[in-house]
């Protein structure tokens, strides 16, 4: 069992017939499996959304910052959909928006593309699915503190430990659901006949401890649509 798609990889290359099961993003484009309805080789499991999941976290950011016009990207190649990216730079096109692609290699880029960020004029932050950034994440939080930037991040302990929100999936329910795949690959099943599953549970969390921080109102129609308001 697996999660993230390092993880996928340094499996896959190390076997090509032990069953994996993995929690992943963008599996198709990454090359893992051939499609989600027939995967096709030896690995299987739950795909992250990625891609919807950046777009629908830049609709509550805009909602959080309403006088924003230019948002940063933030963002790791290893890290989750190969087009999270443009997704994020597509949508926010059609909502009026300008955006700065911030790609970072690891945690010595962090520092950089935050002040290139600030210095650009950006008035709020979408960071990317990235285990990279998630291995490194205090440096990143006291980052946007320092730099007094909203951000919208990729899960719930991002918000636990300081980011203004947060829209995902629900790992504990995708791991959860990752043990029907292991008891049918240990029960015979072959992986390239399993689907893969998209997440059916989702959760919206915001941090009004640092909405206040950072001077901000946050809607009643923003609020209506979190699950979870840590304070």
């Amino acid at each position: 069992m697996t999660a993230a798609p390092p993880a996928v990889l340094a499996a896959k290359r190390a076997t090509s017939t032990i069953p994996i099961v993995m929690v992943a993003h963008d599996p198709v484009g990454l090359g893992f499996v051939a499609s989600l309805a027939h995967p096709g080789g030896n690995v299987t499991g739950m795909v992250f959304q990625d891609l919807e999941l950046s777009t629908k976290r830049l609709d509550l950011l805009r909602l959080a910052v309403p006088e924003m016009v230019r948002v940063a990207v933030f963002w790791n190649r290893a890290g989750g959909g190969i087009n999270s990216p443009e997704a994020v730079e597509t949508s926010a096109r059609s909502l009026g928006l300008q955006t700065m692609s911030l790609e970072v290699k690891g945690p010595e880029d962090f520092a950089r593309a935050i002040a290139t960020a600030k210095a650009w004029g950006a008035q709020g932050l979408v960071q990317l699915a990235s285990p990279i950034i998630t291995s490194n994440r205090a440096l990143f939080l006291q980052l946007l503190a320092t730099n007094r930037l909203p951000a919208t991040c990729e899960m719930r302990r991002y918000v636990v430990e300081g980011c203004l929100m947060s829209y995902s999936a629900s790992l504990a329910a995708m791991f959860r659901r990752l043990s029907y795949y292991v008891d049918r690959v240990f029960r015979g099943a072959n992986p390239a006949d399993l689907p893969i599953e998209q997440p059916r549970e989702f959760e919206g969390i915001v941090n009004l401890k640092t909405a206040k921080t950072l001077g901000l109102k946050l809607p009643r129609v923003l609020l209506l649509q979190v699950d979870e308001m840590i304070e």
